[in-house]
């Protein structure tokens, strides 16, 4: 959510702004913002009026009754009386236009960066960096499902029976390398100084409208029947939600916090057999990481973020490049974000493994997160970043690390995680 000064003051740069993420649709929401701001503030103005005069009126009937003055004292009575439900009326009617413009305040999307491509969605998305080079072996690699049943480590057959379409189960050394991956993950951040958390994974509805837009959480949550809980589409969720409300000391800046949880998603309109088999899946785990810091840290923060999953995937040996998102493909409370792909010998191109956001204060604002310094209070900024999903991860893992017999080599660094075991060999 934006600043309502800025909508006063430079209209037509949050116009342009919807412009420029090709939501004309939207463009009647500012003219609509200024008129209920307008018309709060005019409640506001006379609520305080009223209940400045009616203080003086109150002094006015003391003196006028000392002096005996009954009936005018009745008529100044009266006029309070009448005051006082014209306040009650005032106030009611200012709540529900505060109400409407909050509404309308958060469908209108945040400012993006300069930085940022314009493009209407991702196919206009612009390539950044690449990192180690990326390889296609002498043989042909299969489909990943096909990798992984070889391996005896994973059944969908079975889930399938169980929960449905886009659940599976992980067996063996290929559910111990996905757990191993995680931990890895974890060490690797808090070795860059972050503090490792396990949150909530069900959250209230005020903190989902806090963390996103209406129109992202009717496309991935799932609701708790009968209760105010929302299962959690990432721990970024619940992790932001934490400080809803809360005012924080200046010297506390930044939170540097990674945090592990079950994501669930409804992941509506996937095609394609590479968006089958684990590639799109409505449960899945992974290891994040979140940064509230004060506004002029957050540029700085925001490539840190996105290098520490570089770093992460390049000491695995899986080859990655950045991909700047466009106007059009960011959520609307993103001010800018960087998706870092892994390559996939088997399609030959890259595909996405996590992404890194910066939402400036917009999330802040939603959920009346602050600082404080000696200037006073602000609001603060937010950022989140994918370390690592397993399930995507395994993708670009068995691919990466495919043998011509079949067996999938494990790196160094995961050694210790999966207990010296070097490779994972065929079992069928």
């Amino acid at each position: 959510m934006i600043d309502i000064n800025l909508i006063r003051t430079q209209p037509e740069l949050v116009r342009e702004n919807i412009r420029k993420k090709f939501q004309e649709r939207k463009l009647p929401l500012v003219d609509e913002a200024l008129s209920l701001d307008a018309r709060r503030r005019a409640l506001t103005q006379e609520g305080d009026n009223l209940r400045a005069g009616r203080n003086a009126l109150s002094k006015q009937i003391g003196m006028l009754m000392r002096e005996k003055k009954t009936e005018e004292a009745e008529k100044v009575k009266a006029q309070v009386n009448a005051d006082a439900e014209r306040l009650v009326k005032i106030e009611k009617e200012e709540g529900e236009v505060s109400e409407q413009l909050k509404k309308v305040m958060m469908a209108i999307p945040n400012i993006i960066s300069p930085e940022t491509p314009i493009g209407r969605d991702d196919t206009e998305n612009v390539e950044g960096r690449r990192f180690l080079e990326p390889k296609v072996p002498d043989f042909e690699v299969p489909y990943h499902l096909d990798i992984l049943e070889k391996l005896a480590g994973i059944d969908i057959d079975s889930a399938r029976r169980t929960s449905g379409q886009g659940f599976y189960y992980l067996t063996g050394d290929v559910a111990r390398l996905h757990s191993a991956v995680l931990a890895y993950a974890r060490d690797f951040m808090i070795g860059k100084g972050f503090t490792y958390c396990i949150p909530p994974f069900m959250i209230r509805s005020d903190v989902v409208s806090g963390v996103m837009s209406f129109e992202e959480m009717d496309g991935m949550m799932y609701k708790i029947e009968g209760e105010d809980l929302y299962l959690i589409g990432t721990s970024e969720h619940s992790m932001i939600g934490r400080f809803m409300g809360q005012t924080i000391d200046e010297s506390k800046l930044p939170l540097t916090l990674t945090s592990y949880s079950p994501c669930f998603r409804k992941e509506k309109g996937a095609h394609g057999i590479e968006e089958r088999g684990i590639y799109r899946i409505h449960q899945f785990e992974k290891q994040e990481m979140i940064v509230i810091c004060k506004p002029e840290e957050s540029a700085e923060w925001y490539e840190k973020m996105w290098r520490y999953t570089v770093e992460l995937f390049v000491s695995m040996g899986i080859p990655v490049r950045t991909l700047e998102c466009c106007s059009g493909d960011l959520a609307d409370l993103k001010y800018r974000s960087v998706d870092v792909e892994a390559w996939s010998p088997r399609q030959k191109k890259y595909f996405e493994v996590g992404s890194c956001s910066n939402l400036t204060d917009a999330q802040a604002r939603r959920l009346n997160i602050r600082y404080k310094s000696g200037k006073g209070t602000a609001f603060a900024h937010t950022l989140n970043n994918t370390v690592v999903a397993p399930p995507r991860m395994l993708i670009a893992f068995v691919e990466n690390h495919l043998r011509a017999d079949g067996s999938v080599g494990i790196p160094e660094v995961l050694w210790p995680y999966m207990g010296g075991t070097k490779e994972i060999v065929p079992k069928k």
